[in-house]
């Protein structure tokens, strides 16, 4: 990781924060009703956007002033390429994102009704590549983080390598327990603190649990904050710009009740904007 400066611009001491997750495409495109299996029916222009949990919560932690490295996977194409230079034009460090000649960049096929209920299937492509070798080859810079940030799209043993490492660092590991899959009380204990929303947190018993409520708010212990007005445009993403703002606060050196308030800030806005990332 390059070297920081010792504050943000608001006088807050800059926080180190890795990222360990995965990269999408998102290939979304809007229909009246959701096909019946063997139907075909006509959907609208196909957009192309930036997501998956790892990116875009690297993302968000720049965006939050937090010095960003992220460790993943792309595939050798195009989209790859792109990927890379959107992260470094961030400023995120891609040292550790990994180009995979044998698999695509990962992809998520999105399909939108008029009701504006979705279908998503996702190709991991590369992300399915990641593995405990690749979280070794970065330990250096995650021992030097102040805060360490995975999700649950990539392999279990690689979120275990993760947690190991940050453990014997004394890292501060933030886990976004999402998307919902059985976990070892020994990786939950590591956690301060596992991120989720209402719905995941009836999956998990962790000491530490912050959990976000949507438009009103997060909690976190005995601590609530609520998001400033806003008018939404679309609610995705915004649970990664949360995770992604917390982790960035808290390696600032902020307490829980900042971190919270910081990151529900950064929810609300960024359902400002049409996709997980602003384009």
């Amino acid at each position: 990781m390059t070297a920081a400066s010792p504050t943000g611009g608001r006088g807050r001491a800059v926080g180190r924060v890795v990222v360990v997750g995965s990269l999408n495409v998102d290939l979304v495109t809007e229909v009246d009703r959701h096909p019946s299996p063997g139907e075909t029916v006509l959907g609208g222009d196909l957009v192309r956007l930036r997501g998956g949990k790892g990116a875009n919560q690297a993302l968000a932690a720049a965006r939050a002033g937090a010095e960003v490295a992220i460790v993943g996977r792309v595939g050798d194409d195009a989209d790859g390429r792109a990927y890379r230079d959107a992260l470094v034009a961030a400023g995120v460090d891609v040292t550790h994102l990994t180009t995979t000649p044998d698999a695509p960049t990962g992809t998520a096929l999105i399909v939108v009704d008029a009701e504006g209920e979705n279908t998503i299937v996702v190709a991991p492509g590369a992300n399915a590549r990641l593995t405990p070798a690749d979280v070794h080859g970065a330990a250096a810079t995650i021992r030097a983080a102040d805060a360490v940030l995975v999700q649950l799209e990539i392999g279990q043993d690689t979120v275990e390598t993760v947690a190991e490492i940050a453990s014997e660092a004394r890292t501060r590991l933030v886990l976004n327990a999402s998307p919902v899959r059985p976990l070892p009380p020994s990786l939950l204990a590591l956690a301060d603190p596992v991120v989720v929303n209402e719905h995941e947190a009836r999956a998990y018993d962790a000491a530490s649990t912050c959990v976000t409520l949507g438009a009103r708010g997060a909690r976190w212990g005995e601590e609530t904050a609520s998001p400033p007005p806003v008018d939404p445009v679309d609610t995705t993403g915004a649970g990664d710009a949360f995770a992604g703002a917390l982790a960035a606060a808290l390696a600032s050196g902020e307490d829980r009740a900042g971190a919270l308030r910081a990151a529900v800030a950064a929810g609300a806005e960024a359902t400002r904007w049409v996709g997980a990332q602003p384009l």
